[in-house]
């Protein structure tokens, strides 16, 4: 039977989403409750009954496509292998100094997260790389096989691998692997200049070592995921999303973890990225509210904004984002995502001053809101909510979770109205305000933060909360449209049907542009691009299927930190002279100045992106899913100024043929409140699009 089906399929705390499209853009859509103990049980028997429902038939599947949050979930609960670490005699404590970034200025009683390798099993060997790759020091057998073997004694479960200067020569580092492959053959090893192959030392340590951290938990999870689709004789390729938005093959993900670090948030935005080509709009910011975070990040011309590196394990960044260093620093490309602590399940309280404030303490899934009836005793944003009229007490996706308004009523009046002397509906809508201000800050890191003005911009507002916000937000940022999803609380695992193939490969290039030979320079990129084609080969994609994408990390001379600049088509000489002019341009749109051209610029690295263009219809004309809620009456619901109003209660359909605010549009997995002053309509492709006016 032909394939003719692809499954994405996303995991959250409460919920596991699980999303089918076909080739002609039918759409079958599930949630079910996550298995916290396995999740990969939950994924394979809700595919399974999602399947059965459906009629489709297992071999009619043609991918199945995979967004986790297991390897950020495992650094966060420090729930990874335990690590040992081998690196140059001296350099022991590079995990520890770091690079003296702190999250807090001002702040003298900040303490730095533990290191993910304890002292004792960081061990130092004799041995020396030169920075130009020449070997001055070949390292001693023995003395390897001595710190392998007391790393083993003391149980460690994973081996990271990194020593200096290991970027421009490997071949240290390869003995270390041998050995431990002698003495140690189950052992896993995570080599740095296979994991990373880029100069500075505590990057390249600190991602070399999140990798071996994670090895074994990922590698565990995945094969318990692939046995369980064998047993449901599924036998499409699993794929995992990586933190650039760009699909793996599972056996690499299983090698490279870090890959797929923050797997989970890039969905979304490919999906939006997606959806904004297909209907040609040139600029959006995505806006994904979940219960505990929001996530915003930008896609201007088809791209998604990236990060080179980012922070893990270090808990929700609010405000601005220039201030690292309250986690692990992982330097792997990824989607450039900002994220504050106010989500549905934010706790809403008065601070020891009696002022209020929304997160970034969440009730999670268990207790979970008041209203969800399981323990919860403290009001949150949902509550806020509820009291307001805004979501249907007869419960969330398809009423797996009844909500009960009078005891988010209660804990509201008694924790924030009566101390602030308030009505009941004035304090919830007062903390509504207060999270959308919160969340404002995301939108601002991935815009105004980064020299872009958001009234440009449309909102694409998904996850389980962003369209009940969605309209509040882009009031508040002057911007003008927002855009719902079809599917919008399940649109993470949508997104996932829309991403390539892409290898991401990167090398030391250390040069001042006036003075670096075209020839070396040729050769390092093509060389990065055959080793690209050769995985994507690998991965069944002929060249005609093939396509790549050339970076450079450039910097003045004198700055320690770089800016990537695309490389232009054309041959190597005039590449090169045409960067510095380039490079000025995205320093200014990044920093607002630029030096005069007389200012030297220098290389130090080159990435290269190989995508895999799948052979599948392109996004398809219009979305529809199979959650077809049927809308009808109106609900008391109250809009701040507006006071009370009766809003209609909306389907997607009776939405789609346009309708004036107030009004709620009540779906399986979402809510949509479009507040008095705006209008929505539907597009060609199945969104719903809120206006203002």
């Amino acid at each position: 039977m032909t394939a003719s089906w692809r499954a994405g399929i996303d995991i959250g705390g409460t919920f596991t989403d699980i999303v089918l499209l076909s080739d002609e853009g039918a759409v079958r859509t599930r949630k079910v409750p996550s298995t916290v103990d396995d999740y990969a049980r939950g994924i394979v028997e809700g595919l399974a009954v999602l399947l059965a429902e459906a009629a489709i038939a297992p071999d009619e599947l043609a991918a199945v496509l995979h967004a986790t949050t297991i390897g950020s979930n495992a650094v966060l609960e420090r729930g990874g292998a335990r690590t040992g670490l081998i690196t140059t005699e001296g350099f022991r404590d590079t995990l520890e100094i770091r690079d003296l970034r702190m999250p807090r200025l001002y702040d003298v009683g900040w303490t730095k997260p533990p290191a993910l390798v304890e002292r004792r099993h960081r061990l130092g060997i004799a041995e020396r790389t030169r920075a130009d790759g020449t070997i001055s020091r070949a390292p001693d057998e023995a003395e390897i096989e001595a710190a392998i073997g007391r790393l083993v004694d003391h149980g460690i479960e994973s081996l990271a691998v990194c020593l200096i200067n290991a970027h421009a020569n490997g071949a240290n580092e390869r003995v270390v692997a041998a050995v431990a492959a002698r003495i140690a053959p189950s052992l896993p090893v995570s080599l740095s200049h296979v994991v990373l192959p880029e100069i500075k030392e505590y990057p390249r340590t600190s991602t070399t070592v999140i990798n071996a951290y994670l090895l074994p938990v990922v590698r565990a999870y995945l094969a318990r995921l692939g046995n369980g689709m064998v047993s449901q004789r599924i036998a499409a390729p699993l794929m995992l999303m990586q933190s650039n938005g760009g699909l793996l093959p599972a056996a690499q993900a299983a090698s490279l973890p870090m890959t797929i670090v923050e797997s989970g948030p890039a969905a979304g935005v490919i999906g939006a990225r997606a959806l904004a080509q297909r209907l040609g709009i040139p600029r959006i910011v995505t806006f994904d509210m979940g219960g505990t975070t929001a996530k915003a990040a930008m896609v201007e011309e088809g791209e998604a904004a990236r990060a080179a590196a980012f922070q893990v394990g270090g808990g929700i960044m609010q405000g601005s984002r220039l201030l690292t260093g309250g986690g692990y620093t992982l330097k792997v490309p990824a989607i450039d995502l900002a994220e504050v602590g106010a989500g549905g399940g934010s706790i809403v309280s008065l601070d020891a001053g009696g002022a209020p404030k929304v997160g970034p303490r969440s009730a999670g899934s268990r207790p979970g809101p008041v209203c969800y009836g399981f323990g919860g005793t403290e009001p949150t944003i949902t509550d806020c909510a509820l009291v307001l009229g805004w979501l249907d007490p007869a419960g969330l996706a398809g009423g797996a979770i009844t909500l009960d308004r009078d005891a988010a009523a209660a804990a509201l009046a008694t924790r924030i109205a009566a101390p602030l002397g308030l009505t009941l509906e004035e304090a919830a809508h007062g903390m509504v305000r207060i999270a959308v201000a919160t969340m404002m800050r995301a939108i601002r890191a991935v815009s105004v933060e980064r020299g872009r003005d958001p009234r440009r911009f449309a909102l694409f507002a998904f996850g389980g909360n962003g369209p009940l916000l969605g309209a509040a937000m882009a009031e508040e940022l002057g911007m003008e449209a927002v855009m719902v999803p079809p599917a919008p609380g399940l649109f993470s695992a949508f997104g996932l049907l829309y991403a390539d193939v892409e290898h991401h490969l990167s090398a030391t290039f250390r040069g001042r542009l006036d003075k670096v030979s075209p020839t070396s320079f040729a050769a390092a990129r093509n060389q990065l691009a055959a080793e690209a084609a050769s995985r994507l080969a690998d991965d069944g994609f002929p060249p005609a299927r093939q396509a790549f994408t050339a970076t450079a990390e450039l910097r003045y001379v004198g700055q320690s930190s770089e800016l990537p600049v695309a490389l232009p088509e054309g041959d190597a000489a005039a590449v090169l002279a045409a960067l510095p002019a380039l490079f000025a341009a995205v320093h200014e749109q990044a920093f607002g100045y630029a030096a005069g051209p007389a200012e030297p610029v220098e290389i130090v690295a080159m990435q290269m992106i190989g995508r895999g263009i799948p052979v599948r219809p392109p996004v398809p004309e219009r979305v529809v899913t199979d959650h077809r809620a049927a809308g009808g009456g109106s609900r008391r619901a109250y809009f701040g100024p507006h006071g009370w109003r009766d809003a209609p209660l909306l389907s997607r359909e009776s939405a789609a043929a346009g309708a004036i605010g107030p009004a709620i549009v009540a779906e399986y997995d979402a809510t949509c409140l479009v507040p008095p002053g705006w209008r929505v309509r539907g597009d060609a492709a199945g969104n719903l699009v809120l206006e203002r006016g």
